[in-house]
């Protein structure tokens, strides 16, 4: 390692080595080759004249990339495309006269973009499914286990913790939605010539329109089983990359907004991420256990949510079939995206797969808030035993309050039950009234909601893909 030079932290310490070759420079290059192979092959098939051994020799160096060789071409001709051009001619050297015949740089590196992001999303798509299976057992274990809800984080009325993992839950099969929807409609650029006219092909192949079309779609076949974009300038729309990295965005979304809830959750005490034996939580205070695995997740979420806004602000300033201000902002934001997405999801199934709840503090919780939410329920029965229902509620918000300051003034126990029971004018005594404090009582219909959430979305979905699961999150570092 050159510990001289700056290396991204994404690839050092964050992303899988899955994610990471899917953008190296091996599969890029590899890829070109593929797709100047499939390019020639189809040529040769519609007519042109292009032989059988200038296809075999092209074959024979399709993975044997001269690196070094193609670095000295760039350097002379500041070209990209054409250095990698004249260092596969070097090797195949009989096929030399036809590589990238009729292309311009884009089909290489559009269509390699369009792959490599597909192939991406598949990887993403993985992990979100595997975090779903991690949730989903972490829910069901969890389901009818009462909690405080919070709304503006304020205790309100009760929920299951299941049931609140049910809302991570729902946010990432809303991105889950939105990643397959992007999937489909995903194209490639195909071969569409300088400014997508595809005037270079109808030169070829002598205006025959039939073929050059023909050519477009058994390009995008043989590379990727997608078919082209209808009509592309040189390049195919910016708008793609803005949906592509809008979704990943939607998904560091999702995952920030369970760190956020889990880090409240963990300085509450009710819940932990997991932490490891010889993990250290801070350098000064000893007996700390910081939620680091979910701070990371917050940390490169907002990287990934910031660089969404790159391929919008480049869509939006493209000129007329294309300007080349494109090209060093995506060989940036595209990857670093996946890559920092990867690393979001890579620690969320770990975090998912080695959640600890604390019940006993959560009931404690709950026990210091119940009693006021059990106010209407002492109401109503009050009431029912023939009590007035105006004056029991005057006696109940007047101990509520003095309750209250009990436990915010003096720092003491809720004791507003203890209250209420010596109120001549409520018919229950202490032990009637406690027994109205059973958190399962206000817990709604969670259980219920958990359960078909289960049946109805997540089931269905963890079938479809159960092929892909099975996978464990990794912390690097």
């Amino acid at each position: 390692m050159d510990y001289t030079t700056y290396t991204t932290p994404l690839t050092g310490r964050y992303a899988s080595k899955e994610m990471q070759y899917i953008f190296s420079p091996e599969k890029k290059f590899r890829t070109w080759r593929k797709l100047w192979i499939a390019l020639a092959e189809t040529e040769k098939e519609l007519g042109l004249e292009i032989t059988a051994g200038q296809i075999a020799e092209l074959k024979a160096f399709a993975e044997d990339i001269n690196f070094a060789v193609a670095e000295e071409y760039e350097r002379k001709v500041r070209h990209d495309v054409m250095s990698h051009v004249y260092a596969y001619g070097d090797q195949a050297v009989s096929a030399k006269g036809i590589i990238h015949l009729g292309a311009t740089s884009c089909y290489v590196g559009d269509n390699t973009d369009l792959l490599l992001m597909k192939e991406a999303l598949l990887l993403i798509r993985q992990k979100l499914i595997n975090t779903l299976a991690y949730l989903k057992k972490f829910a069901c274990q969890y389901r009818n286990l009462p909690t405080l809800g919070f709304t503006h984080f304020q205790p309100a009325q009760l929920t299951t913790v299941g049931k609140r993992a049910t809302l991570w839950m729902q946010d990432l099969v809303l991105d889950l939605e939105d990643l397959n929807d992007c999937l489909d409609r995903l194209r490639l650029r195909g071969a569409k010539g300088t400014t997508g006219t595809q005037a270079t092909y109808l030169t070829l192949f002598e205006n025959d329109y039939a073929r050059v079309r023909e050519l477009d779609k058994r390009v995008c076949e043989k590379i990727g089983e997608m078919p082209p974009y209808a009509v592309t300038g040189q390049t195919y729309s910016r708008k793609v990359d803005s949906k592509v990295l809008n979704i990943l965005a939607g998904i560091a979304q999702s995952a920030h907004k369970f760190t956020n809830d889990l880090r409240l959750l963990q300085s509450l005490k009710e819940m932990e991420e997991p932490f490891e034996k010889s993990q250290i939580g801070s350098s000064a205070m000893a007996y700390k256990r910081n939620p680091m695995r979910s701070e990371r997740i917050a940390a490169l979420a907002r990287h990934v949510i910031a660089g969404a806004q790159n391929p919008a602000m480049t869509a939006a300033e493209q000129w007329l079939e294309r300007t080349l201000d494109d090209s060093a902002n995506k060989r940036l934001a595209i990857p670093e995206a996946f890559l920092a997405t990867d690393a979001i999801l890579e620690i969320y199934m770990n975090v998912a797969d080695g959640l600890v709840v604390y019940e006993n503090v959560i009931h404690s919780h709950i026990m210091a808030e119940l009693p006021f939410m059990a106010t209407e329920m002492i109401l109503m029965e009050g009431v029912k035993r023939g009590g007035d229902r105006q004056v029991l509620h005057e006696i109940i918000r007047k101990n509520s309050m003095e309750a209250a300051k009990t436990v915010k003034i003096e720092g003491k126990p809720n004791d507003l039950i203890e209250r209420l029971a010596v109120a001549p004018e409520i018919p229950m005594d202490l032990e009637e009234m406690k027994a109205l404090l059973e958190p399962s009582n206000f817990i709604g219909a969670a259980v219920w909601q958990v359960d078909d959430f289960m049946v109805e979305v997540i089931d269905p979905i963890l079938e479809r893909y159960q092929m892909d699961l099975g996978l464990r999150g990794q912390v690097m570092v």
